[in-house]
């Protein structure tokens, strides 16, 4: 397995990962993929942070992009959606998908990333729930699954509400 920055040419790979990863009897067409395509499209778009895994033979199994929110008026990362085909899923395609994408974040100076996900899974990735660190979620519904991983150039003081980018306003 590789991990890779997208192409422009991956576009219809990562869509269909991210349809499959997603998708379930009664929504062929998950919320998910819509909310990537809205993502590529407005200012919170980082190319930087869209990456792939590609198998043996090179093909996408794995997707994973963080865009810009915020805390406040302090930048963030907002991780989402992370892909992977159900036949690779348990297999550690997750795992080094998330692996790069924190260290590209640290390595770039990020201070945080934030997500709405399984605790069970995120924290072993560092993630911890957000009101921990003073960060409120959009929806105060969303505790104890709104978490947040500080990297090293979190600044403490660093709090208030998390904004994602406008596409999630649209799910």
């Amino acid at each position: 397995m590789l991990i890779r920055r997208e192409t422009p040419a991956d576009e219809d790979a990562v869509r269909a990962v991210t349809t499959a990863a997603f998708a379930k009897p009664d929504t062929p067409d998950p919320v998910e993929a819509g909310l990537l395509d809205q993502l590529r499209t407005c200012g919170a778009w980082l190319p930087e942070f869209s990456l792939v895994a590609t198998g043996g033979d090179g093909e996408i199994v794995g997707h994973v992009v963080c865009t810009r929110g915020h805390v406040g008026t302090h930048p963030a990362l907002a991780l989402g959606p992370l892909s992977v085909y159900p036949e690779h899923q348990r297999r550690g395609v997750g795992l080094a998908l998330m692996h790069a994408v924190l260290g590209a974040a640290d390595a770039t100076g990020e201070p945080l990333v934030a997500l709405l996900g399984d605790p069970a899974y995120y924290t072993r990735f560092g993630f911890r729930v957000s009101t921990e660190y003073g960060i409120t979620p959009p929806d105060p519904a969303w505790t104890p699954y709104f978490q947040v991983r500080t990297l090293t150039s979190y600044d403490p003081a660093t709090r208030g509400a998390f904004a994602y980018p406008e596409p999630f306003n649209n799910l």
